[in-house]
């Protein structure tokens, strides 16, 4: 009964979209807010409502790196492994954060609380080493100041 509700909800966000070009993308982005992820199902909607292939969509969603196909936990903390955070201690702060978060590597939180993701770069570089939590970028980072920043979202 569950899934009923959240496709006729889908569909209603879809609909505002439909006929516009370029359509594809802003519903793609909606989805991923509305779930934090974009579950199988709703992909599935999206192509039958917009007539778009899945592959289509598969290939839109695999190309840019702000989509994710698998479930992801409320807050995502992207680490930094680019050159200058590297020189500057980020291995250290990332192997606290994952021990911290009971993760043997990137992933996400038996509760969900928490996805973890080692990226090459967050052009930000002047802040090394920086960690980003959803939106927020935490600069000049120790493993003391990461793990209050972690303290501070549980």
């Amino acid at each position: 009964m569950k899934m009923r509700a959240e496709k006729t909800k889908l569909k209603k966000a879809i609909a505002r979209y439909k006929g516009a070009r370029g359509a594809l993308l802003p519903v793609l982005q909606e989805v991923q807010r509305r779930y934090n992820y974009l579950p199988a199902f709703a992909l599935k909607v999206i192509s039958q409502e917009l007539g778009i292939s899945r592959s289509t969509i598969y290939g839109l969603v695999t190309f840019y790196a702000q989509f994710s196909l698998k479930e992801r936990g409320k807050y995502i903390i992207r680490l930094c492994e680019g050159t200058a955070c590297h020189v500057r201690g980020s291995h250290a702060i990332r192997e606290t954060v994952k021990k911290t978060l009971g993760l043997e590597n990137d992933g996400t939180t038996v509760d969900k609380r928490f996805t973890l993701q080692t990226v090459a770069c967050l052009g930000t570089c002047f802040l090394a080493p920086v960690m980003m939590v959803n939106s927020a970028y935490y600069g000049g980072l120790t493993i003391s100041k990461a793990l209050a920043a972690l303290k501070e979202l549980k």
